[in-house]
């Protein structure tokens, strides 16, 4: 099949959404599709930019700046940028492509008017992948009401869902959130697992072995430190560890809670944690190689069910998993019925030190728990899976 796919972050960026979609990209062209991307792009001097990676047909679109600026800008610059992509592809080449299938990934939520477009010239389906059901976790977490910024989000959001005709959520737990879609359209609804490719294996530029927690049981978090991620109670829970001069924890990535935690671990004479900017993805499974646990954190507001891509991660590198996450998420239930990891649903710390003593002590006791780890992965998070299963939807008749 000839299948676009609309995103807004693929590399050379390393979030995590960029590593997905890179994954499924090279699957979609591995089981022989031909895949087309299309990105918005703030930086380029032409309307288009054209190129090829790993056989994939990246299209860079003009569109207004969405990133590092404030939130009333990124508003504005993400409700025009469908616009401007649709405007942009009109002068590109590719301005008459016909495609079998549009597939558009969320966040961003702003994509719907470009999905339709391309639906409608194609008279092809459309698959919305959601990883971010946006704005109701900003509503759970306490950064937004209802008031006139929900309303208008929300109803971006609906209007995405409407140009669906298949949406694929990340968990069972995430069904509810569309409930009144289901009884107003005609599309289906499926849960659409969370993936991970195989990724090289790069030499990692940290190297435990030459800091100050050499020789220490390390728990590693790699990933976004933002406002949804909770990312205190890591910190606290360091403080509490400190007693232990076998354990140490390495946090690394970007965000927009990095410097505060900093702060936080200086003020608090944090010796045991060592901070690092975000790495290259390839050299992901050479970090984890050298630590023994895996840091999962959601803030205990979240209300939506989460499968993190870091979690992914840990497991297809064998790392077990120390939790905090919010009460009744699926992921909850994973970890426990496959025990890989402890699970903390009280966002206490003592609980959360409990669990980790606990956790260090079934690592040493238990020689299959990174087998256990690794089977899961390749049970239930194999990214050729899930392009079969997007595939499916869009055959479809």
């Amino acid at each position: 099949m000839r299948i676009v796919l609309i995103a807004d972050t693929f590399p050379p960026l390393r979030n995590s959404g960029a590593v997905q979609l890179r994954d499924l990209s090279r699957e979609f062209v591995r089981q022989g599709h031909e895949l087309t991307v299309l990105l918005p792009a703030a930086d380029i001097d032409d309307s288009w930019v054209i190129e090829r990676i790993d056989g994939v047909q990246v299209v860079r679109l003009k569109a207004p700046k969405t990133k590092d600026i404030n939130y009333v800008s990124r508003t504005i610059g993400e409700f025009l940028m469908p616009y401007a992509m649709r405007r942009n592809l009109s002068k590109s080449p590719l301005g008459a492509q016909k495609w079998d299938g549009v597939v558009w990934y969320a966040p961003s939520i702003f994509h719907g008017p470009l999905a339709n477009s391309l639906k409608k010239r194609c008279g092809c389906k459309g698959y919305l992948i959601i990883r971010d059901i946006f704005p109701e976790w900003a509503v759970d977490m306490g950064l937004m009401g209802r008031g006139l910024p929900y309303q208008f989000f929300n109803a971006i959001a609906q209007y995405q869902y409407s140009v669906a005709d298949v949406i694929g959520v990340q968990t069972p737990g995430n069904r509810s959130y569309f409930d009144n879609w289901l009884k107003k359209s005609n599309g289906k609804l499926e849960v659409l697992q969370n993936w991970l490719g195989k990724p090289a294996v790069d030499k990692c530029v940290i190297r435990i072995d030459e800091t100050s927690l050499a020789g220490r049981k390390v728990f590693v978090y790699a990933g976004n430190m933002g406002v949804a991620q909770g990312m205190d109670i890591v910190l606290q829970l360091a403080e509490k560890m400190l007693v232990r001069s076998d354990v140490g924890f390495v946090l690394v990535g970007r965000g927009s809670e990095v410097k505060r935690l900093k702060t936080f671990a200086q003020e608090r004479s944090l010796s045991n944690v060592l901070f690092f900017d975000e790495i290259d993805p390839d050299q992901i499974p050479d970090l984890y190689a050298q630590c023994s646990v895996g840091i999962v954190a959601l803030d205990p507001r979240h209300k939506s069910h989460n499968i993190p891509g870091k979690f992914l991660t840990y497991m297809q590198s064998g790392l077990p998993v120390l939790a905090n996450v919010n009460a009744g998420n699926d992921l909850s239930t994973l970890i426990l019925n496959e025990k890989v990891g402890q699970v903390c649903e009280s966002n206490q710390v003592n609980d959360l030190l409990e669990l980790a003593n606990t956790l260090l002590e079934q690592i040493h006791a238990d020689p299959n728990l990174s087998s256990r780890c690794i089977h899961l992965f390749d049970r239930e998070f194999s990214v050729k899976s899930s392009v079969q299963q997007i595939i499916k939807a869009l055959s479809h008749e």
